[in-house]
This record gives C-alpha cells, sequence and structure tokens, in this order.
C-alpha cells in the first residue's frame, strides 16, 4: 500500500486546472444600470455562462475550456451587441472596449429569470444552492446539510463527506472558530433563508487551511448584488412535538461606489429528543433512558459595506453576531439489574437542568486589488469572540427495585462558562507567470481560550463548592502558514501543483488543586501539506481529473483537558492531553460528462484516527474519551447526476458507496470493516399556475460512527410544495418532513469488557410553512434579475 502511495504522490505533483478567463469592458452611453452580459457557444448559439456588468462597466467570465464563443450584451433600454467569434486556445482573452447604444423606442419593463439548478458540480467543487431545493424551507442550516450531497449527519450529530469525519466549516469563505457542540448549536440558529449556497469542496488546494481531513464545507449566505435598495422579509411555522418560529429581514443598497448591507433573523423553538443505551458493566445491566426538551431563543445579525474606489480597488467590512440563550431539561430512568436477574436491584432517577447565555461576534476588514494584467491583491484582517455561559444543575436519586423507597441522594451542580479569542491575518498574491497562473500567501492566527469548570455538591440544599472536582483549563494555539500554488494549461491538459506549511504553536494549562502530572501540554510541531492534480478535457463533453492532497486534523482544546466532568451520575467525560492530531492523504480520479453526470473515485488513509471511546470505571461508572486507537482506510465511489425527462419534471440523484476499515493499535480495539451506501433523491414537479411541488429523501445503510459505533439503517421522506403570488413577490413554501419517522438511529458499541446498545432521534417529523416577500427600490424595478450569484458567473 506504501508504494502505491508513493506511485500516486508522484503522479499527482501537478494538478488540476483548465481555467481560462474572458473579459472586457463596455463603453455604456445609455447610462443604464442594469446590463446583462451572456457567454454563448458560437456554433450552437447554446447558453454556457450569464452575468452583469459591475459597477466600473467591466465584465468577466472565469473557467472557460477551450473553444470557440460569443458575447452578448442587453438591456432594457440598449441596442443588443453581438460580438464577433472568439477563440479560446491557450491564454486568457482581453476584449476591446465594447460600445453600446441606447434604444430609440424602449420597453416598459423586462424580467430576466434565470432559475438556478440545485446542484452544480464544477471542475473544483459542488455547489449546492440551497434556494432551489423547496424541502429546505423551515429548517437550520446544519438540517440542510444533510441534504448536500455527499453529506450525513451522524447519531452525534458528526458531519460525514464522503465516509469521512473531519470536515471544517467556512461561513462565506472563513474557517469557524468554533468546534465541537459549540459549532452545532451555531449552524442551528442560522435560517436556511439565509443560507445561498453550500459549496462542498473535497480536495482543497494549499491556498485553502490544511485543516479538516474530509475537505471544507462552505456555508455562503446571502448577498444582494443588485443597484438601487431591495430587501426579503420572511416567516416561519413548524409543528412537531413543540412549536417553532422563525423571522427574518434582508436589506440592501447598492450604488456605483458603495453597497451596503445587512441581515437579521431569529428563531424561537422547543425541541424535544430522546436516547436510550442499554450498557452491560461488569456482570450488570444499566438500562438508561433519557428524554431531553431544550428551548433556544437565538438571533442573528450581519451588516457590512463595500467601497468600490475604482475597478481596481475595494475595501470592505463586515459584522457578524449571534446571540442565543437556551434552557435545556432532562430526565433519565435507569433501572440497574444484575446479570441474570429478572427485576432490578435499583432504579437512579435523574434530571439535569441547564441553562446557557452565548454570543459569538466576528469583524472582519478587507481589501481586493484586481488589475487589467492579472495581478490580484487581497488582504483579510479578522477578530473573533465567542462566550458561552453555562450552569447546570443535577439531582440523582436511587430508589429500591420497586421505587417505592429512596436508598440514596447525590445532587451536583455546575458552572461551566467558556471564553474564545481569535484573532488572524492573511494575504494573497496571484499573477500570471510563464502563460500560468501563480500564487502565494500566508495566515496567522491566535487562539486564545479560557474554560472554567466548577463544581458544587450539596449540603442542606445549598451548593458547596468542590475544589477537588474544580478546574480552570487555559488553551493558545498560534498557526503560521505560508503557500504556493502555481497551475497551467497545456493543449487538453491542465497542472496544478502547490504546497502549504503550516508551524503550529500550543500551550494547554490545567489550573486545579489537584496534582497532575499533565498539567502542562504544550506542542509545537511543523507539518508541509502538498496538493496536486491533472486534468484533461478531451472534448467539450467529457471532463477527467487527478487530485491528491494531504491535510491534518488537530485535537479540540476541550479534548486535551486532562480533567473530568460529570455528564450525569454514572457518565463523565475524560480529556485525553496526548491525543494526537490525525493525518489523511486524499487521492481522487473524476469524471464529468456534459457538466452534469458526475462520477468519482477516492481513496482516503488516516493516521491516528480519533476514536469515540466509551471505557468502564470501576464497577459502574464509566468516561467517554477521544483517542488515538486507530488507523483509517476509505474508499468512495461518488456519482451524481441532475436531469429533467420533461420540461415540467426536474430530477437529481446523488449515490455514495463508501468502504470504511479501522485498524485498531490496541488490545482492547475490536478492528472494523464496514460497507456503507448513502442515496439521496430529489424530484421537483413543476405544475400549472406556478405550483412546484417536491418529493426528496436520503437512506443510509449501516454505518460506523467514531471508529467503534455500528450504526443501524437509516432515512428520511419529504414533501414540499411552493406557490408565488402577487407578481412573483411573495413566496408560500409548505413542507413535511420525515414522513414515516425513519430517521432516529440505532447503533452498538464494544470496547474491552462493555458492551452498549442504544437508540436516539428528535423531532425530525415535522410540518413547516414558511413565507417570504421580495421588496425592491422603484428605479431599478425595469430590470429584475433573479440570478443569486451574479458576481460568480456559475455555470448554468
Amino acid at each position: 500500500m506504501k508504494s502505491i502511495i508513493a506511485g500516486f504522490l508522484l503522479i499527482s505533483t501537478f494538478s488540476f486546472a483548465q481555467n481560462f478567463t474572458i473579459k472586457g469592458f463596455v463603453t455604456n452611453s445609455s447610462n443604464e444600470s442594469n446590463l446583462n452580459v451572456s457567454l454563448l457557444e458560437f456554433s450552437s448559439q447554446k447558453l454556457i455562462k450569464i452575468g452583469v456588468i459591475s459597477a466600473d462597466n467591466s465584465f468577466r467570465f472565469k473557467s472557460i475550456a477551450k473553444g470557440e464563443y460569443q458575447i452578448k450584451i442587453s438591456g432594457v433600454t440598449i441596442n443588443e451587441v453581438v460580438s464577433e467569434k472568439i477563440i479560446i486556445d491557450n491564454q486568457d482573452i482581453t476584449l476591446l472596449p465594447i460600445l453600446i447604444s441606447k434604444k430609440e423606442n424602449q420597453l416598459s419593463e423586462l424580467k430576466i429569470v434565470v432559475q438556478k439548478p440545485m446542484v452544480e458540480v464544477l471542475p473544483d467543487k459542488t455547489v449546492f444552492n440551497v434556494q432551489s431545493s423547496l424541502s429546505s424551507a423551515g429548517l437550520t442550516a446544519f438540517e440542510v446539510l444533510r441534504k448536500a450531497p455527499g453529506v450525513l449527519i451522524d447519531n452525534n450529530d458528526g458531519i460525514i463527506v464522503e465516509g469521512k469525519s473531519g470536515v471544517q466549516i467556512y461561513i462565506d469563505g472563513k474557517p469557524s472558530i468554533l468546534t465541537g457542540t459549540d459549532l452545532t448549536n451555531y449552524l442551528k440558529t442560522i435560517q436556511s433563508s439565509d443560507v445561498d449556497t453550500i459549496e462542498i469542496i473535497t480536495q482543497p488546494s494549499s491556498k485553502y487551511e490544511a485543516a479538516g481531513t474530509a475537505g471544507i464545507l462552505n456555508i455562503k449566505l446571502k448577498k444582494d448584488k443588485r443597484f438601487g435598495t431591495n430587501g426579503t422579509a420572511s416567516a416561519g411555522y413548524a409543528i412537531a412535538r413543540f412549536a417553532k418560529y422563525n423571522t427574518g429581514l434582508t436589506l440592501n443598497s447598492r450604488t456605483k461606489k458603495f453597497n451596503l448591507f445587512g441581515t437579521y433573523s431569529n428563531r424561537f423553538d422547543n425541541n424535544y429528543s430522546f436516547i436510550n443505551l442499554n450498557r452491560r458493566q461488569s456482570n450488570t445491566i444499566f438500562d438508561s433512558r433519557t428524554t431531553n426538551v431544550n428551548q433556544n431563543n437565538a438571533n442573528n445579525i450581519k451588516a457590512g459595506f463595500d467601497f468600490f474606489k475604482n475597478k481596481k480597488n475595494t475595501f470592505g467590512m463586515i459584522f457578524n453576531g449571534n446571540f442565543n440563550n437556551s434552557f435545556s431539561n432532562a430526565n433519565t430512568r435507569t433501572p440497574i439489574t444484575a446479570n441474570g436477574n429478572a427485576a432490578p436491584s435499583q432504579i437512579l432517577i435523574a434530571k439535569s437542568d441547564s441553562e446557557s447565555l452565548s454570543y459569538n461576534v466576528q469583524t472582519n476588514a478587507n481589501y481586493r486589488y484586481v488589475h487589467d494584467n492579472g495581478q490580484t491583491v487581497s488582504v483579510d484582517a479578522d477578530f473573533g469572540k465567542y462566550q458561552n455561559l453555562q450552569s447546570t444543575f443535577q439531582p440523582n436519586s436511587y430508589f429500591n427495585g420497586s421505587e417505592t423507597q429512596i436508598l440514596q441522594q447525590v445532587n451536583f451542580a455546575m458552572r461551566t462558562p467558556i471564553n474564545i479569542q481569535i484573532l488572524s491575518l492573511k494575504a494573497d498574491y496571484e499573477q500570471n507567470l510563464m502563460k500560468g497562473k501563480f500564487g502565494v500567501g500566508f495566515k496567522t492566527s491566535v487562539v486564545n481560550t479560557n474554560n472554567v469548570f466548577d463544581f458544587f455538591d450539596f449540603s442542606n440544599g445549598q451548593p458547596i463548592q468542590n475544589f477537588t472536582r474544580s478546574n480552570t483549563f487555559k488553551f493558545e494555539e498560534n498557526i503560521n502558514a505560508l503557500y504556493v500554488n502555481y497551475n497551467k494549461t497545456i493543449k487538453k491538459f491542465g497542472f496544478q501543483i502547490g504546497i502549504r506549511t503550516e508551524q503550529t504553536v500550543s500551550t494547554g494549562d490545567l489550573i486545579s488543586t489537584q496534582a497532575n502530572l499533565n498539567n502542562k501540554v504544550k506542542r509545537n510541531y511543523t507539518d508541509f501539506f502538498p496538493s496536486g492534480g491533472i486534468t484533461f478535457n478531451p472534448n467539450q463533453n467529457n471532463a477527467w481529473q487527478l487530485n491528491y492532497s494531504k491535510r491534518i486534523e488537530r485535537p479540540g482544546y476541550q479534548s486535551l483537558n486532562p480533567f473530568e466532568m460529570q455528564i450525569d451520575e454514572l457518565t463523565f467525560r475524560r480529556g485525553n492531553p496526548f491525543l494526537q492530531p490525525q493525518y489523511i492523504n486524499n487521492f481522487k480520479v473524476a469524471h464529468t460528462y456534459k457538466y452534469k453526470l458526475s462520477t468519482s473515485l477516492s481513496y482516503s488513509y488516516i493516521s491516528d484516527f480519533f476514536a469515540q471511546i466509551t471505557q468502564a470505571e470501576g464497577a459502574t461508572r464509566n468516561f467517554i474519551m477521544q483517542r488515538n486507537v486507530a488507523n483509517q482506510e476509505v474508499w468512495n465511489l461518488g456519482v451524481s447526476y441532475p436531469f429533467s425527462p420533461t420540461k415540467w419534471w426536474d430530477v437529481y440523484a446523488n449515490v455514495q458507496a463508501s468502504n470504511s476499515s479501522y485498524t485498531g493499535n490496541d488490545a482492547n480495539f475490536v478492528s472494523i470493516n464496514q460497507n456503507n451506501f448513502n442515496l439521496y433523491g430529489q424530484n421537483t414537479f413543476s405544475l400549472p399556475k406556478k405550483i412546484k411541488f417536491e418529493v426528496s429523501g436520503w437512506f443510509s445503510s449501516p454505518s460506523v460512527w467514531g471508529g467503534t459505533y455500528r450504526t443501524k439503517s437509516l432515512g428520511s421522506l419529504d414533501l414540499a410544495v411552493q406557490k408565488k403570488v402577487w407578481k412573483d413577490k411573495i413566496n408560500v413554501r409548505m413542507a413535511l418532513s420525515d414522513v414515516f419517522f425513519t430517521s432516529p438511529w440505532r447503533g452498538d458499541f464494544a470496547f474491552g469488557d462493555l458492551e452498549i446498545r442504544g437508540n436516539g432521534g428528535q423531532e425530525s417529523r415535522q410540518f413547516r410553512i414558511n413565507l417570504s416577500y421580495v421588496f425592491g427600490n422603484s428605479n431599478v424595478k425595469a430590470t429584475q434579475r433573479k440570478t443569486g450569484t451574479e458576481d460568480e458567473n456559475q455555470r448554468i
């Protein structure tokens, strides 16, 4: 296997990308601010891309393959202009200025409507257009991730992409400072109505940070780029066991010099969940059954501006804020039975009442310079702060087997405030070099975290702090990175090669009254992350790719904290100061046919895999810890295909088949080999009177979670309908999710002499209704575009 990997590595020193650019400039004598530019295939006049003329009267089409093309410029008040034949061979094209003139007899109004496909398969990523999925209405950003191609959510809210965990979440192109439960809770406060697209980047180039063994999921929030003042107001209601509400407002005002934008959204809900764990330990059965009701009051704010000094220089600032207040009430009943007995000897009744107040704010200042000769410079400075103030009260009562007498009461409370601060600076530079594109950049970031764990016993109903079980864990991490990247096209082949160097310096400091040999956790290591690939485009209908990349997944700060954190009377979580980073080598070959049918085969080898281990502690207690106990190999075959059987029926299908094998390096770890099959399908029907009906669903066969839990198959069937009224300004969507309630999970676990059988779920079966209203300045209503990402000009 090592020789195979080495062979692939040598082959992959060059990479993927046959990207040419067509750019031009117009002389606009009509002074119309809303012009559309289209790129057509010359012979067939097939539409390849569509965009708009920017504020500086320029336009640009990127990622264009070799061929013969034609430019068409149109607008309400101008005479249509069609260019001569444009031939792309081995270099970018810059057109001569194009003169456009005003029509003598103008039309009063024109609507240009471009319906984006739900999924776009691009050379370097897959784009999931959230607003094109009807059943996404009323969901959170976290729930929408399950609908993205190749993405699976496991039974512990872990995100799996192409059979691998360890995905890195980006928000608007920037990595999130949150991890684990904090990140999951944050994504659950973002509404699907605020999400424009989700980009699935499984083979990031050296320009991206190396973190994320499964690649990157970039969640891009909405940002209206139309000229004038525009906005969208939305409201939603959902009902399951409990009711849920959300509202949102987006405003945008754009001129040739300035773009101001702002978004506010909220979500108020109660959520029910359950988890049942039957644990066999030391010849005793603990049959734990827990129900939980969690109340969330979440508010999200985003505001910013762009200043277009001229066609080359752009300055901007962005503020993002999330504020959430949540309350959780859990009830657990655990009969404790000796193995072989019919009746329990004791029954533990436990409660857990917690309150959490959190906020997450991030500010960004950015600058971008673009020159006609291909030089680009971008600089970003970011500051972020996250705080979570959580307090928990857990009363525990042991009853006799018939639950008629209290044998013992153990009550305790915890206060666990978390503070995180991050400061980062990055800069990127690109220029043309030897008929290719050369890029270089750097990034430095500093993260400081302060985690306090205060434990309280109760005496006569009064809390008394237990200093032997309390601690403070401070963690500081500094990552410095440099990268270089180069891509070039030679005839029908595209090559890319890049390397990224990252130095990680971290210190974990445990402050407690107990003597602990692991009070200080220091790390200082430097890694090199090569990436590369080759593309081959024999003709317009076929594109081949071969890619390689190396990536890393660093332990979370809380995973390194060696102290114990109580979950309930019998279960606690313990950090592992010796947890090492896990590394992954990714190889992928892919083929795209007619820009639609995409097939890929990938192989990944993960060393020092983070396994989620539950281990016995004495006769009755158990603890959860992450450990490097195995290496993982993953083979994954993926096929995605959007097609239209008729004009009124659109279909999208995505299939992922994988094999995961975990080879243990611990005597207690049982090596696992598991085949897995995942399917996502969506059918959208365009009915009369502008009604759309959608049937979608997903299925996952038995799989492995965390390297240790074998889970059973699960899935969901969703229905949705959409109707636009009042000149398409009001959009009404209704959806029913998980119709047959088949998404709850079931799984088995074994480690040493500990065995667990479990199942759990939440309010996945819901009825939702959402309304959105689009409004805009009457001065720009003459041309209404529904193109979404106009400046990126994605392939239609």
